[in-house]
């Protein structure tokens, strides 16, 4: 049985991990799917290329209102879909070859790997290892609701949808959150007929609800959204699929060719059988660890997905820098600091949120006041004749700190990153505003006059 001084399991953040500092160890990288974790081959980067590319699609709906008349002639999927993974396949795969072949101290084990005891691991290549430290870094898979017969429809999740042969001409969606939106985004722009379908009143629930409101308001306008429905049953049809449903009407069907399920993901553990290790879990499967990524057990370490609150690369790759460094220096250990984690939502319009929604600052019982600013009363988005964005802050009105700031609109996800920073050090809303140039006209006036609107003491 060979023994290993560091075993990481994972190659998406925890392929960083591996540093020149670590030369003389010997460690093990063991992977169940494709090197590169979520993000490169699934998630944040095929997506995003998708989301940029149905943008370009959808603008000639918007120009007429410009006083441009434009049409989108035809949608080339195949070219689109293997522009965007003759990409990523070859770095996912370079990566795995450059770990196999060229770290003299790095063994590569291709498997479903699950724990024995708290320093065995069985790689899923028929050898079993040891190792004195390990960093749990598996990530998360798409979790399937409990739909009667779904398994017969050849359905899609996120992981697969993406490459599918060729554009359907209709795609129901099982979800609301914001892996849901943003493929509703895309398909609908490539000229797909999209069916969203949410358990709740509201898409996107889990923004401020001044955000998932407007957004939801527009979705219905694009999208046939469908609220406060459950999906019972699925069955397949000649053509695609049929769903059925219980809501505020009573029963009722919906038919497409392509099925989505969109509702979330649920971290690896159970694949792990972490709890062969000691390791204990939150009631959703993610390993509990304290501030300094640490486990249950002290020499096991872990991040991203399987653990973390955030779904989010930047919050595993801050998470992995913190690990990398509580390995190389056990005696000089530093947290995480998940004080101001932002996150957007690349569908249209884009939304993008940092800190605390109202809701949550009511719950809590801390006093704050809030300042909104609409897209429409900027000049830059007056000239996009914007009508539906804004942005939304909450600040406590004693020190004017920042509390949360919530966006939505063209470009959220860039517009909103003057507030994280104003946050993250500490800068005052009045410091902020009345501190520094603001580029005008330009998106950022938003913030700059949300800033000023804030009713401080």
């Amino acid at each position: 049985m060979r023994h290993f001084d560091l075993v990481i399991i994972g190659t998406g953040s925890g392929n960083s991990i591996p540093t020149d500092a670590m030369a003389g160890w010997q460690i093990a990288i063991l992977e169940k799917g494709t090197f590169g974790g979520t993000c490169l081959n699934v998630g944040c980067i095929p997506t995003k290329m998708f989301v940029h590319t149905a943008d370009q699609a959808a603008a000639p709906q918007n120009a007429k209102k410009l006083g441009v008349d434009a049409t989108l002639d035809a949608v080339h999927w195949p070219e689109i879909r293997d522009r965007i993974f003759n990409r990523i396949d070859p770095i996912a795969e370079g990566g795995r070859n450059w770990r196999a072949n060229e770290n003299a101290n790095v063994t590569v084990y291709e498997g479903t790997a699950h724990f024995i005891d708290a320093h065995t691991i069985d790689t899923g290549t028929g050898e079993t290892i040891t190792a004195d430290r390990i960093v749990v870094a598996a990530g998360s898979r798409p979790s399937i609701p409990d739909i009667a017969d779904l398994d017969t429809t050849g359905f899609h999740t996120s992981d697969t949808i993406m490459r599918l042969d060729e554009l359907p001409e209709s795609l129901v969606i099982v979800g609301s959150g914001f892996i849901a939106s943003e493929f509703a985004h895309v398909f609908s722009s490539f000229g797909v007929e999209v069916t969203l379908i949410a358990r709740s009143n509201l898409l996107l629930r889990h923004e401020d609800l001044e955000v998932a409101t407007r957004f939801t308001d527009i979705a219905k306008q694009k999208w046939n959204v469908l609220l406060n429905r459950k999906t019972t049953r699925a069955e397949k049809t000649p053509t695609g699929v049929k769903l059925h449903l219980e809501g505020p009407n009573g029963e009722e069907t919906v038919e497409a060719q392509q099925l989505l399920i969109a509702t979330g993901r649920q971290p690896n553990s159970d694949l792990l059988q972490v709890q062969n290790a000691g390791l204990d879990t939150h009631a959703d499967g993610r390993v509990k660890v304290d501030e300094y990524q640490k486990t249950t057990q002290p020499h096991i370490y872990a991040l991203g997905d399987i653990s973390s609150d955030y779904q989010l690369k930047h919050v595993a790759n801050h998470e992995a820098k913190v690990v990398r460094h509580n390995l190389e220096h056990p005696d000089e250990q530093i947290k995480s600091d998940h004080r101001f984690v932002p996150a957007a939502v690349f569908s249209s319009p884009q939304i993008a949120s940092v800190g605390l929604t109202e809701e949550q600052a009511k719950e809590k019982g801390i006093r704050y006041v809030t300042a909104s600013q609409a897209y429409a009363s900027i000049a830059y988005g007056w000239a996009m004749e914007d009508t539906t964005g804004f942005a939304k802050l909450i600040a406590d009105p004693a020190t004017g700190q920042l509390l949360g700031a919530h966006i939505i609109g063209p470009q959220a996800s860039t517009v909103i990153q003057p507030l994280i920073q104003a946050m993250s050090f500490g800068l005052d809303a009045k410091s902020m505003a009345q501190g520094q140039y603001w580029i005008h006209p330009a998106m950022p006036e938003l913030v700059e006059n949300a800033l000023l609107n804030l009713p401080l003491d």
